[in-house]
């Protein structure tokens, strides 16, 4: 399974993308401003997008990678969420106001876009290229979130997405029963911003070492950190840094925490 980073940046700037990742060609995690790196060729291929939740800078990208090829494709593009947000996206994007409600576009029984449900503890199906299996895994947020545990239904281990949270028990209790291949975990903020990682339900260094603590002793896998802001991504890891070696935990001890990259390529 091969898992492609358009995007893992909390904002924009230059060579910044949000949230977006490409699994096997055919399933995109989360449609953030990294899709639009994709080729027109490469976005009709997607037939499936799973989405964390709501914001921003997670569905960016979804209204106009259709509109720019679903007139390409030969069947509706599925796009896999939790009820909350399917209806924060008919309310606030696919309304004819922001833009086309593609539901019932070109008609309503071949249109461009269809949801489908999905609820944290489930595990669904699918894959047009490859066949995959995914775990939809709880998070934390200031709406309606999940993350995500995938790997090819053949089996193997997992890639693990915590999407956007903060402190998360529940997560780990799941992730613990897992056979975690490679981890990609938010820290949005450095530890001076805190409060507001508190308020707005993000990770900042100090209470990402506290969640890490959770992980079984004896685990051992790669632990990629996402969605920095920008502007606080060399301070974030230079904080990550400070804070493993305090403990006597240098990176390539028990936690080997690395830095996501955009144009990544992941082999699980």
């Amino acid at each position: 399974m091969q898992v492609r980073v358009l995007g893992c940046s909390g904002a924009i700037a230059k060579d910044c993308r949000t949230t977006s990742f490409l699994v096997d060609g055919d399933l995109l995690i989360d449609a953030g401003t990294g899709v639009g790196d994709l080729a027109l060729d490469e976005m009709a291929c997607i037939d499936d997008v799973l989405l964390t939740h709501s914001h921003f800078d997670h569905i960016a990208a979804l209204p106009l990678m259709l509109d720019a090829v679903a007139g390409r494709r030969c069947q509706p593009l599925r796009v896999h969420a939790q009820r909350s947000t399917i209806d924060a996206l008919r309310k606030h994007v696919f309304n004819d106001v922001i833009w086309p409600n593609f539901e019932r576009i070109p008609n309503f029984d071949m249109p461009f876009l269809r949801f489908h449900d999905i609820a944290v503890g489930e595990s669904i199906a699918l894959g047009s290229r490859v066949a995959k299996q995914i775990e939809v895994l709880p998070a934390v947020h200031t709406v309606p979130a999940c993350g995500f545990a995938v790997r090819c239904a053949s089996g193997g281990g997992h890639w693990v997405f915590s999407g956007d949270t903060g402190r998360n028990p529940a997560f780990w209790a799941r992730v613990n029963a897992l056979d975690v291949a490679v981890l990609v975990i938010e820290t949005a903020f450095g530890d001076s911003e805190q409060k507001l990682a508190d308020r707005s339900l993000h990770l900042v260094p100090s209470s990402l070492y506290e969640e890490l603590t959770r992980i079984s002793p004896g685990s051992r896998y790669p632990i990629y950190i996402t969605h920095t802001k920008p502007a606080e991504t060399d301070e974030i890891m230079i904080q990550i840094d400070a804070l493993a070696a305090a403990q006597g935990v240098p990176r390539l001890g028990r936690y080997d925490i690395r830095m996501l990259c955009a144009g990544q390529i992941l082999n699980i």
